[in-house]
């Protein structure tokens, strides 16, 4: 089946519900699920399967889910929580004129398929359905929209658990809540529905027995219930669809070439983007947007936030936030560069290592129990053990410059704003007030030149 999204289809995402049983003051459908809200997750899913923007229907309690929209998007209100019917109601004046086909989404169901929506789509187009749902044997319908069919099969109606009868509750077969309407059907049918006797409610399902009432075919796409399709409602269900997501997203990077030693301890994001021939040592958690390029090995215990990380690399039990990693550059054990933290090719940042929105530059080597804050460090650097950039006077950060080739003696501070030039020399213990010029060589405290680099012996 073509992976394209239908060209005159809309997709519909219900995200107005307050999801009072998360216990929470975030709106539920923005809980993240491996690392994206829940709501992106099913927002990719309608994106993949209908190429007009989507209408997503918030609620004045849910309105911050207007955060992770795309620009395109388009934004319905359902001021007053009075069912699924109603909901989609207030998308229809948003909904674009040349839709005709519009798929109906649930913002707390993130696991949804979407080839099994692509394939709901094409039973409707197949059979010129006016209305077409998936549905399940649930192994506990108990809550859930009761399918009803006549003796020959046919659809004839969803019964909600409120209104059922005795015998109605005896069926087994469900509402996934997953649908796909003619649109135009769909607008002429919405002011049929009427409220419930017992709630008051409209609910989007009754469409069913006003399709059949006017002879208008109604398809039921009957799916194994796998558990993916059911609505995440607490914070049990949050955590089992976050074990199943994370499974899927392991395997999909697995047989893209990814070795993965430990799948059941190794945490990846779903916007992770990983090469082939990555390595993944056991206890490994990938976050957010991070990349790693090919023949690089993430080590044990290592965590890696919205960070970049070239080819061939060794990170060890390291923890990386927003940082950019070039080529062949050796990480830890137990590093921490923080957000703005650049390294160059061939740079070696070892144990107990603090980067922070500082530049290390190519084959520059920063090996043990030192911190580099706002600086900005050449090429072929050496920083000894202890090295502290001293950048914060209380009130502003100030910046050092180390130049290329330069010697920073172990226990050195650097007091900032200071310069340190091209091939300069710290002693041990020193700490540095004024500019190195250079190829000089200072110690003490404060630092005073000793004699030019070149005249060692």
């Amino acid at each position: 089946m073509s992976a394209e999204p239908a060209e005159r289809a809309v997709a519909v995402v219900l995200a107005a519900g307050l999801g009072t049983r998360m216990r929470s003051r975030l709106p539920k459908v923005l809980h993240p699920v491996c690392g994206r809200p829940m709501i992106g997750h099913v927002l990719d899913v309608a994106r993949s399967v209908a190429a007009l923007p989507p209408v997503v229907v918030l609620s004045p309690a849910t309105d911050a889910a207007r955060s992770v929209l795309d620009p395109g998007d388009r934004v319905a209100i359902q001021a007053v929580p009075r069912g699924t019917a109603d909901a989609v109601a207030a998308a229809i004046p948003h909904l674009p004129v040349e839709a005709d086909e519009v798929v109906v989404l649930s913002g707390d169901v993130p696991l949804v398929d979407p080839e099994l929506v692509r394939a709901l789509l094409a039973a409707r187009r197949r059979e010129g359905a006016a209305v077409a749902l998936v549905s399940v044997d649930a192994t506990d319908p108990a809550g859930l929209g009761r399918v009803i069919r006549d003796a020959g099969g046919r659809v004839r109606a969803i019964v909600e658990r409120a209104d059922a009868t005795e015998a109605e509750l005896a069926v087994r077969e469900v509402n996934a809540g997953i649908y796909a309407f003619d649109a135009s059907w769909l607008r002429a049918a919405l002011p049929l529905v009427p409220p419930s006797p017992v709630t008051g409610e409209l609910y989007l399902p009754l469409l069913v027995g006003i399709a059949d009432a006017a002879e208008r075919p109604v398809v039921a796409l009957r799916v194994p219930d796998d558990g993916t399709l059911a609505g995440i409602n607490d914070r049990v269900q949050l955590a089992e669809a976050e074990a199943v997501l994370r499974r899927r997203i392991v395997e999909r990077h697995q047989r893209a070439g990814v070795t993965v030693m430990d799948p059941p301890s190794t945490w990846i994001d779903a916007q992770v983007e990983l090469a082939e021939d990555v390595l993944l040592e056991p206890g490994v958690q990938l976050r957010g947007r991070t990349r790693v390029g090919r023949d690089t090995t993430i080590g044990s215990g290592s965590e890696l936030v919205d960070s970049v990380v070239g080819e061939r690399c060794q990170v060890r039990r390291s923890v990386l936030e927003g940082a950019i990693v070039g080529d062949d550059v050796a990480l830890g054990p137990w590093a921490h560069l923080r957000a703005g933290a650049e390294i160059g090719d061939g740079a070696e940042i070892g144990n107990y290592a603090e980067v922070k929105a500082s530049r290390v530059g190519p084959r520059s080597k920063q090996h043990h129990f030192s911190y580099l804050g706002d600086a900005e460090i050449g090429a072929d650097v050496n920083i000894g053990a202890g090295t502290i950039t001293a950048n914060y006077d209380g009130r502003r950060k100030h910046r050092t410059t180390i130049g290329d080739g330069a010697f920073i003696g172990s226990d050195t501070i650097l007091r900032a704003p200071v310069t340190i030039g091209e091939g300069g020399v710290t002693g041990a213990g020193s700490v540095v007030t004024r500019d190195v010029p250079d190829g000089t060589v200072v110690a003490g405290v404060p630092a005073r030149p000793l004699r030019p680099r070149e005249e060692e012996a």
